[in-house]
C-alpha cells in the first residue's frame, strides 16, 4: 500500500480526529466499486484500449509527480507542523466531497483497482473472481480502518512535527518513485 494523496488525507483526518469514519468509509466504499467493476472486466477493456491505458498511465504519473513534489515542498515550506487544520474538517460534507475529490480524481487508483486487480481477479475461473474481489475488498476494509483509526489512537505522537515531516518526506519519495516506475511502464 503505497501512502498517497488520498491516504495522506486519511491520516491527516485521522490525527485531527475529525469525521474519521465518514473519511474511512468513503474510501472504503471507492473501493468497492471500482475493485467490483475491476474483476467484473472493466480493467480488462481499459487493458485491450491503448488509448485508455495511456490515459490512465501518464495521468497517473502526472497526478503522482504532482503531489510528490507537493509533500516535498510542505518540507521545505516551513519548519513547523504541517498537518493542516485548514477548515476541510469542519464539515462532514466538506470533508466527504474532499475525500471523493482525491479519491476519484487519482488516476493511480484506477490503475489500482481496475485494471491491476481487475486483470489479477480475470486470471480467475469465473466462480472464483467473486471470491478474489471480496478478498481485495477486505483488504480495502481493513487497510482504510486501521490507517484512519490507528491515526487517531496515534495522533499525539503523529502530531510531532519530526514524525510529520518523515511522513511527508517518505509519502514524496514513493510518489515520485511510482511516478518514475509507471512512467518507465510499456505497459501495465
Amino acid at each position: 500500500m503505497a501512502i498517497g494523496a488520498q491516504n495522506a488525507h486519511v491520516l491527516r483526518m485521522g490525527v485531527w480526529r475529525r469525521h474519521v469514519g465518514v473519511t474511512v468509509a468513503a474510501c472504503i466504499a471507492v473501493d468497492i466499486v471500482l475493485i467490483a467493476a475491476g474483476v467484473a472486466g472493466m480493467g480488462a477493456l481499459i487493458q485491450s484500449s491503448p488509448l485508455l491505458l495511456g490515459a490512465a498511465r501518464w495521468g497517473g504519473a502526472a497526478f503522482l509527480v504532482w503531489y510528490g513534489l507537493r509533500s516535498w515542498a510542505s518540507l521545505l515550506r516551513t519548519s513547523t507542523l504541517e498537518v493542516r487544520d485548514d477548515g476541510v474538517q469542519a464539515d462532514w460534507r466538506r470533508a466527504l466531497v474532499t475525500i471523493l475529490a482525491l479519491s476519484l480524481l487519482n488516476p493511480h487508483v484506477y490503475l489500482d483497482t481496475l485494471v491491476l486487480l481487475g486483470s489479477l481477479g480475470g486470471q480467475y475461473a469465473q466462480a472464483d473472481r467473486p471470491s478474489f474481489a471480496v478478498g481485495a475488498m477486505t483488504a480495502s476494509l481493513l487497510w482504510f480502518t486501521a490507517l484512519g483509526y490507528g491515526a487517531s489512537r496515534l495522533s499525539a505522537w503523529l502530531r510531532q512535527p519530526l514524525v510529520w515531516k518523515g511522513i511527508e518526506a517518505l509519502t514524496g519519495a514513493v510518489m515520485l518513485a511510482l511516478a518514475a516506475g509507471l512512467a518507465g511502464q510499456g505497459h501495465i
